[in-house]
């Protein structure tokens, strides 16, 4: 009776896996120009040297490895990154409503981002370059910030960082906003509005780099602390009793959490509901237990994003809209049927 739970949950990360695949394939053949799977064979064939297909052309090739699937590798990355922070913070705080920007991390980078992108920096390449390094430093600007304020409490704990985090996301905002009213002009006020509604729109090879080399460093660290995270569901002192040292434990997974957020957001702006509704939807796939967790809710965080962004760039063409406002639009109907469904068994 209990092996057909265990095939179901060991087959949900490989079904998510082939569905990820399929989804970038799929997802870089949409677009203004409609391209065929073999045409972007035939490009990603040729970059990699792998000596198949006939020779794409000139354009096929701009669309396809200059714009298009460096933008979807950056949705799937920065979406498994998110999904997997999420995760995370909802297993440190017991608190479903967690998600990776509860310290404020993202008011902390959005106020890093708006500032270089008022300043007039001279260049496009500079900007290029600075954006993400301002975005990142200003996420773990606030994380030092809230774990100091925590800290003046007495102890770091859950409660203490995030009470913190949120006084920090609100000192952060309002910053920011004086950022745009004091420096705005013109047209900046568009750049400004599509970065802090969360965008791919700038994705390149080194946003990719970016993702890609936060999530490869940080998740295989996050994914050893899944048995400790299963026991912080039992309480804090349940997990000291198990030998676990509870504080040490909170500041490690804050900082890697902050870390890979900050990472994420630098690429793509502040995209809302990924890691808060994402956590909740896998969990009714593979159960409670992180170590199944975590790999399913990176996958399912790519596949959303990937469509999502997919979705922002061409639903309204040739305007597009920031993946933010996607993520909202899908993510609360979504959240609200969570909290329905969970609010029913609870009372049933």
């Amino acid at each position: 009776m209990e092996v057909r739970p265990i095939r179901a949950h060991a087959a949900v990360p490989v079904a998510l896996a082939v569905l990820l695949a399929l989804s970038i394939v799929v997802a870089v053949t949409i677009g203004v120009a409609g391209l065929t799977v073999g045409q972007v064979w035939d490009v990603v064939a040729s970059h990699l040297g792998l000596g198949a297909g006939s020779a794409p052309s000139t354009t096929t090739d701009a669309i396809v490895w200059g714009i298009r699937l460096p933008r979807v590798l950056t949705a799937a990355l920065v979406g498994a990154g998110l999904a997997t922070a999420g995760v995370v913070m909802q297993g440190i705080t017991r608190n479903p409503l967690a998600d990776p920007y509860l310290l404020g991390l993202s008011s902390g980078a959005s106020l890093g981002a708006v500032s270089v992108l008022l300043l007039g920096i001279g260049s496009a390449v500079a900007i290029t370059v600075a954006l993400p390094v301002a975005a990142f430093v200003g996420a773990l600007v606030a994380l030092v910030a809230a774990l100091g304020i925590a800290r003046l409490a007495g102890a770091i704990t859950p409660t203490t960082a995030v009470l913190a985090g949120l006084a920090m996301s609100q000192l952060f905002a309002a910053a920011t906003s004086l950022v745009i009213v004091i420096a705005a002009k013109g047209d900046s006020y568009r750049e400004v509005l599509s970065w802090l509604l969360g965008s791919l729109a700038g994705s390149s090879w080194s946003t990719v780099a970016v993702a890609a080399i936060a999530l490869v460093a940080i998740y295989p660290v996050l994914r050893l602390y899944a048995p400790r995270l299963d026991a912080f569901a039992l309480g804090e002192s349940a997990a000291e009793a198990l030998g676990i040292p509870a504080r040490r434990t909170y500041i490690v997974l804050f900082v890697l959490v902050a870390a890979l957020t900050g990472a994420m957001v630098s690429t793509s702006g502040a995209i809302g509901f990924v890691g808060l509704v994402l956590p909740h939807v896998v969990r009714a796939l593979t159960g409670g237990l992180h170590r199944r967790v975590l790999p399913a809710a990176a996958l399912g965080g790519a596949i959303f994003l990937v469509w999502a962004d997919t979705l922002a760039r061409t639903v309204l063409d040739p305007r597009e809209i920031p993946v933010g406002v996607v993520t909202a639009l899908i993510g609360v109907p979504v959240f609200v049927l969570v909290l329905w469904r969970s609010g029913r068994s609870t009372w049933s």
